[in-house]
């Protein structure tokens, strides 16, 4: 196998192919997808089609296929989550200072003040004629679900461009698996932190197929403490008992999804994910881990 690893969408990406020829193929078809959702997607980017949008709150507006897909997904996630997960929380997150590209954030401290969240049911999308309306005062943020559908976009598109080799792509946790597998499957190191070494405390599984995503609050921080993923019922950092929740799904927008609502959950999260079926390894900020459905046990060395 061969591997790459570089910086994009202001996180690690890496990615892994069975057939070391294949790598410069499949990692420019990567960085091909990775362009084209940044250019879609990007909250940051004055020239992104989802920031001409949000300025452009309260007319129908004609969307390209990527980010029409991107709505749709951030909007079905919200439906599967009751709101839990809700793309409308872009005005609540520029409130807490996240109001540009992560890397240009400091450490000064910001003032916890909520903003009640619009409801994601207020976006209108008519998928026939590609066109998306957004209240006035609105502001999209696609954060939660856009990284994890360009991992299952990238993955798909490597092992296009590579026939017969077996992909893994990896964003900042995000990861997803296209082709055949490794004669022993793929080997992911689970931890807090998706830029830690193969050291780092945590647990190291396998997968065969499909996907895994972590959702943390412990990287993506700045301020006082302030973290990224938002409560969508408070409009403030969510308070949850658990510091990283890891999900495995048949793909890595539904493991995202599934990760990010049981952080936002808390107490309530180990039984939402049974209830679904949804193998999960959490982890609270004592670093006690609890795991759901069939996630793997964890060995402990004699």
């Amino acid at each position: 196998m061969r591997a790459a690893r570089w910086s994009d969408l202001g996180t690690t990406v890496s990615i892994v192919v069975t057939d070391p020829d294949a790598l410069p193929r499949a990692r420019r078809a990567v960085e091909l997808e990775l362009a084209a959702l940044d250019a879609a997607c990007s909250r940051f980017r004055d020239d992104s089609e989802l920031t001409r949008l949000n300025a452009r709150a309260g007319a129908a507006v004609r969307v390209s296929p990527l980010l029409l897909e991107a709505i749709e997904v951030a909007l079905r996630a919200a439906s599967l989550t009751d709101g839990i997960v809700d793309p409308t929380v872009g005005n609540a997150l520029v409130l807490l200072g996240y109001d540009r590209d992560f890397s240009q954030l400091t450490n000064e401290p910001v003032p916890l003040r909520g903003r009640r969240v619009p409801g994601w049911w207020r976006v209108a999308v008519d998928p026939a004629a590609a066109v998306v309306r957004i209240p006035p005062g609105v502001t999209l943020d696609l954060g939660a679900t856009a990284k994890a559908l360009g991992a299952d976009r990238a993955a798909a598109g490597a092992a296009q461009a590579a026939p017969g080799a077996g992909v893994l792509v990896n964003l900042g946790g995000d990861i997803a698996t296209a082709g055949p597998a490794p004669a022993e499957d793929w080997l992911v190191r689970v931890t807090d932190d998706h830029r830690a070494t193969l050291d780092a405390p945590g647990q190291t599984i396998t997968i065969e197929s499909g996907a895994l995503a972590t959702s943390s609050t412990t990287v993506r921080r700045w301020g006082q403490g302030v973290h990224h993923i938002v409560d969508p019922r408070t409009g403030l950092p969510a308070m949850s008992r658990w510091r990283t929740v890891s999900v495995c799904a048949g793909t890595c927008v539904d493991a995202n999804i599934a990760s990010t609502a049981a952080l936002v959950l808390g107490d309530a999260a180990e039984q939402w994910l049974e209830e679904r079926g949804l193998p999960a390894r959490l982890v609270d900020h004592d670093g006690a881990t609890a795991t759901t459905a069939a996630w793997p046990r964890e060995l402990v060395p004699a």
